[in-house]
């Protein structure tokens, strides 16, 4: 989507618990071996005790609301991504998000793209205030909690430590001076044939965890695998991160050696996925130097690509005017890249 001037991200929050757990203390504690721990490429993640994953939502999205100076019951849609139980079985997180902020006139959207869901809400939320010809706003949220018995953060996936947390980011019509970011574009692209990856060799269930009593997204990544998709999956994954980075730098209007394109936020992954996937096609393309923030954070389930973006919010990261790439990706698979200026107004504050 070219987008110019007209779509703000008028504020993006990330909301995390308080309590943390360092990947050495889960190494004590027998969670993950001492030889794997280089390659989720996180020091610590942070870990919801008691919070649960929609209201942690709740949390991020208030904040949101508030920076934006935007009531609840202003919004004309509430997306919200998760990747991971969200505390009921047969029920609608996004509704609950609404009713706890009030958002009593927004249309709740639940958002099921995997790690690509929360800029898959975004593009839902942009194509939303586009297509009303009355001002609109829209907030997406994400939320996931990855917790036992269910879900074993440092075991349960190749190269990944999960985190738990919310992000949240409130789309209007751009206002400068008022909003966080200006997006220039999006770009979008997807590969359905790789949605094996996570299936594997598994059959249908008629029950959640019918199969092990945790999820185990290394026994159907090996399936794929061991099939010869490794090859497929790279050059697959390459060549749309390589369309979908170009295509959005394109629709900005900003050259690949734009001395103002600063950075280029990957998604919260090991360097080995990152180098899979990401870091070739971005380091062949632009001159912006490519940066992870995961190492405090681990990987925020559909939280990632709105936690870059809230970063991006902070003056120390981007300086007034500049610009920055947001790369995102999700399994079935999904990629996504913004182009965002930071705005003036925001970073003089």
């Amino acid at each position: 989507m070219r987008l110019g001037d007209r779509i703000g991200i008028a504020a993006a929050t990330t909301w995390l618990p308080g309590t943390r757990q360092s990947a050495d203390e889960a190494r004590l504690l027998g969670r993950i071996d001492a030889e794997d721990l280089p390659a989720t490429g996180a020091h610590s993640v942070p870990v919801a005790e008691e919070e649960s994953a929609p209201d942690m939502a709740v949390l991020a999205g208030a904040e949101a609301l508030r920076r934006a100076g935007t009531p609840a019951g202003r919004l004309a849609l509430l997306a919200h991504a998760w990747i991971y139980h969200q505390g009921h079985d047969f029920w609608s997180p996004a509704h609950y998000v609404a009713a706890r902020l009030g958002a009593d006139r927004a249309l709740p959207l639940g958002v099921a793209q995997m790690c690509n869901g929360g800029a898959a809400g975004l593009t839902t939320a942009v194509t939303r205030v586009l297509a009303d010809p009355q001002p609109a706003e829209a907030l997406v949220t994400t939320a996931d909690r990855f917790t036992l018995p269910g879900f074993d953060r440092w075991r349960g996936d190749y190269a990944v430590a999960y985190g738990d947390g919310a992000t949240a980011a409130l789309v209007r019509r751009y206002e400068p001076g008022r909003d966080d970011l200006a997006l220039l574009s999006l770009a979008v692209a997807s590969a359905p044939e790789l949605e094996r990856m996570h299936r594997g060799d598994d059959p249908f269930s008629p029950a959640p965890r019918w199969l092990s009593s945790q999820v185990n997204v290394r026994r159907t990544k090996k399936a794929f695998l061991s099939a010869g998709g490794m090859r497929q999956f790279r050059d697959t994954a390459r060549d749309k991160v390589r369309e979908v980075l170009g295509r959005a730098l394109a629709e900005a209007g900003v050259a690949p050696d734009d001395p103002l394109l600063r950075t280029v936020l990957l998604p919260r992954l090991g360097p080995g996925t990152l180098e899979l996937m990401y870091l070739p096609v971005v380091e062949d393309t632009v001159k912006a130097t490519p940066a992870v923030l995961g190492a405090d954070t681990g990987h925020l389930g559909a939280g990632d690509f709105l936690a870059n973006l809230a970063d991006l919010s902070a003056p120390a990261r981007l300086g007034a005017g500049e610009l920055a790439v947001v790369l995102g990706g999700g399994g079935g698979f999904s990629w996504t890249c913004a182009v965002v200026r930071r705005s003036p107004a925001r970073s003089e504050e």
